[in-house]
């Protein structure tokens, strides 16, 4: 066990229902409350046993709620709110990190598209009295350089939305706890796991392009089943095996409930960033630049796209971070107990 703060995953062993006593042998005396260490005090595994489990047929109580959510296993509704919650309470800290990186994100991307963009104008000049061999070129030319600006779009979106999402899941462990924190805190314990989030967050984009070039539900059960490998990673300071590895186990026999959960943040900022997004483009000069049927002209027309995207990103990007990392912690409530373990960091247990 790490004295980093981590989230360490339970040791096998200390599971409940993995170790039974032989018959006859005596009951080991119950271990002292562990003691909690690091800055999140999250790196307590749970005692043997079944401690976390109310006799009778009521439902398991609930330790206070010392953050954001309370320290129970929670409901769709509770998810959403301690989401909503974790960003009312840290704005500067929320809402500036995501600004910067939308700004800088809406930079590249502008730049890109103003350099590389294809002059769909192009084609239209052509004429009547062009050849086959002509409009065949100017539309390679085309194809190829709308390839290259989404191929840039997609390694700058990849780049901002990792460093971007681990840093607010350092955020939202903190939430829970009730514990105030500091954007240098924040960085410090989020800037070592970036590296091995970029890596898990590619080979987590490559296993749900395969599974979906193959066919789209393969797609789509590898992208729940894999959902929660960044909070995984962050929050147990785990290896990128391990944290696809985590996710896989927490998501298992919860496999419907977590993909409607991470469906459901998904609709729902998808929706708001259209809703935001939609009058700038308007103002642009026409929706095309949302179906890509066409783009704005000018630098005028692109940067009132890359500010409706900035303010957008800002607002929905923290929701559906947050909302990933509130469902990691209520998987880990359900499976491993880790409410009472909560608890006892927070000092409501």
């Amino acid at each position: 066990m790490s004295d980093s703060g981590g989230w360490a995953g339970p040791d096998p062993k200390d599971r409940p229902g993995d170790a039974t006593p032989p018959a006859g042998s005596p009951m080991p005396p119950a271990p002292p409350p562990p003691e909690v260490t690091g800055q999140q005090g999250w790196n307590q595994q749970p005692p043997p046993g079944q401690p976390y489990q109310q006799q009778g047929w009521g439902p398991r109580p609930g330790y206070g709620k010392p953050g954001v959510i309370p320290l129970r296993p929670l409901s769709v509704g509770e998810i959403l709110d301690g989401a909503i919650t974790t960003m009312r309470r840290h704005p500067a800290l929320v809402f500036g990190a995501s600004a910067v990186v939308a700004v800088i994100g809406a930079v590249l991307q502008l730049l890109a598209s103003r350099y590389l963009l294809p002059d769909v104008e192009t084609l239209q000049n052509l004429g009547p009295a062009a050849t086959d061999q002509q409009i065949q070129d100017a539309a390679l030319d085309v194809l190829g350089d709308t390839a290259a600006v989404t191929g840039v779009t997609l390694i700058i979106t990849v780049l901002t939305q990792t460093f971007l999402s681990g840093f607010l899941t350092v955020v939202i462990g903190k939430a829970v706890l009730g514990k105030p924190v500091s954007f240098a805190e924040a960085m410090a314990e989020a800037r070592p796991r970036f590296l091995p989030l970029l890596g898990a967050t590619i080979v987590y984009s490559l296993l749900v392009a395969a599974g979906s070039i193959l066919c789209l539900i393969p797609g789509i059960w590898l992208y729940t089943l894999f959902g929660l490998t960044t909070p995984a990673l962050v929050l147990e300071r785990a290896k990128v095996g391990q944290s696809l590895t985590r996710s896989r186990e927490l998501v298992s026999g919860s496999w419907w409930r977590c993909f409607g959960v991470l469906l459901l943040a998904g609709v729902i900022g998808t929706v708001l960033s259209y809703l935001i997004d939609i009058p700038f483009s308007l103002a642009a000069g026409g929706t095309g630049v949302l179906t890509g049927e066409g783009v704005p002209a000018g630098w005028g027309g692109l940067l009132l796209v890359a500010l409706g995207q900035v303010i957008s990103m800002t607002i929905v990007a923290p929701f559906t971070a947050n909302t990933t990392a509130l469902l990691y912690i209520d998987q880990r409530m359900r499976k491993e107990g880790m409410d009472l373990q909560l608890a006892r960091a927070a000092g409501t247990a």
